[in-house]
């Protein structure tokens, strides 16, 4: 069977590997690993939803179809109305399903790059052409050029992540609304908001966009609970949406998206926020302590991030050498050597005892290496 000709130069996405392959191939036990590649929470998910994981009742019947308990609750967490509000298989398959129903075969879609990668490949998978509009150098958005963009292309939609991944900041709230004054519709994905700070709110509310959704027909916000309530492995992401789209995803939506473990989980998340902001707020923490002991890394530019990862500019060593030495003592960070991102790393916020091992090792390197 033949290929469609559209996927021939197809670039996949590049995912992480899990703990069982990197053990194997590092010969470690996953325990002796410090996973800091994948923006993953270190702290895991809470106790009340590894107890209610180990309880499920029904794991042998089809969820439901409309994980009614769930988006009930998150109506209680985010102040959207059930109505506008849909699980989903991660982020990820919301982004897909969003591209699948507005998307005509070369309709386009702005991407600011560098960015999230599932952006651009979920684009080009439903057919669509990526406008890319660079990033400044400090890696705020160039709001005159997506103007100009929007003008000449009439694209469907832009993606935007608040904060950004992978630098972590923020637009100021003045460029997002100039954004969503625009005939355009603003994606807005808020995959590390709950990790801003105390500007932003117990879990970010007072930037988030998600309450303006059902008053704005120009406005998606996505979340995920991969981050903040550490159930990457579990995959259970939700999305507001405008009265519009809905009617349409929710023909279009697959039946059984939302897994009975994930669902279990992410409602007894719900149920257990103060033990969760308690870990978010240490993420922020060392956040803050790992930028400041970065910036004393001779061959490191950290840049200040309100996610829960930090951006390095490697200077003096190529990024790749430097990742390489780092897995050799059981270290996974990401790094990147693209146009945009030139000999950069991207390192997840850990626990205090492994920012702390990573710190010291990056000094030992210094200092082997004379990058003093």
């Amino acid at each position: 069977m033949k290929t469609a000709s559209r996927f021939t130069d197809f670039s996949p996405y590049t995912p992480i590997e899990p703990f069982e392959v990197l053990s194997k191939r590092l010969g470690r036990d996953p325990e002796k690993i410090i996973k800091l590649d994948a923006n993953e929470n270190s702290y895991g998910p809470s106790a009340k939803a590894r107890q209610a994981l180990a309880e499920i009742r029904w794991p042998h019947i089809y969820p439901d179809p409309e994980s009614r308990a769930l988006r009930t609750a998150l109506a209680d967490f985010t102040g959207v109305p059930m109505e506008n509000l849909v699980a989903g298989a991660g982020a990820d398959e919301l982004i897909d399903l969003t591209l699948r129903l507005i998307l005509e075969p070369g309709d386009k879609v702005i991407n600011c790059p560098p960015t999230f990668g599932m952006y651009s490949f979920e684009t080009r998978l439903n057919a669509g052409e990526v406008i890319s509009i660079q990033r400044e150098p400090d890696f705020s958005i160039n709001l005159d050029a997506i103007k100009l963009a929007i003008a000449e292309h009439q694209p469907k939609a832009i993606f935007l992540t608040t904060p950004n991944n992978p630098d972590g900041g923020f637009p100021e709230p003045e460029t997002i609304d100039a954004l969503l004054d625009l005939p355009v519709l603003v994606i807005l994905d808020e995959a590390y908001i709950e990790f801003i700070g105390a500007a932003g709110g117990r879990f970010g509310e007072k930037l988030s966009r998600i309450q303006q959704v059902p008053q704005r027909d120009n406005l998606i916000v996505l979340r995920t609970f991969s981050k903040w309530a550490g159930l990457a492995g579990l995959r259970i992401g939700y999305g507001a949406f405008p009265n519009w789209i809905l009617s349409t995803l929710w023909k279009a939506k697959q039946p059984y998206n939302v897994n009975v473990a994930a669902n279990v989980a992410a409602l007894a998340s719900l149920e257990d926020l103060d033990y969760l902001s308690g870990n978010v707020a240490r993420l922020r923490a060392e956040r803050d302590r790992l930028y400041d002991r970065l910036k004393s890394v001779p061959f490191l530019h950290p840049y200040p991030s309100l996610a829960n990862f930090i951006l390095c500019q490697v200077e003096n060593i190529q990024a790749i050498e430097l990742k390489d030495m780092l897995l050799q003592q059981g270290i996974m960070v990401r790094y990147y050597d693209t146009p945009l991102l030139e000999n950069y790393i991207r390192i997840s916020i850990g626990r205090p005892e492994e920012n702390k091992i990573i710190y010291e090792t990056l000094m030992q390197i210094a200092s082997e290496r004379s990058l003093t």
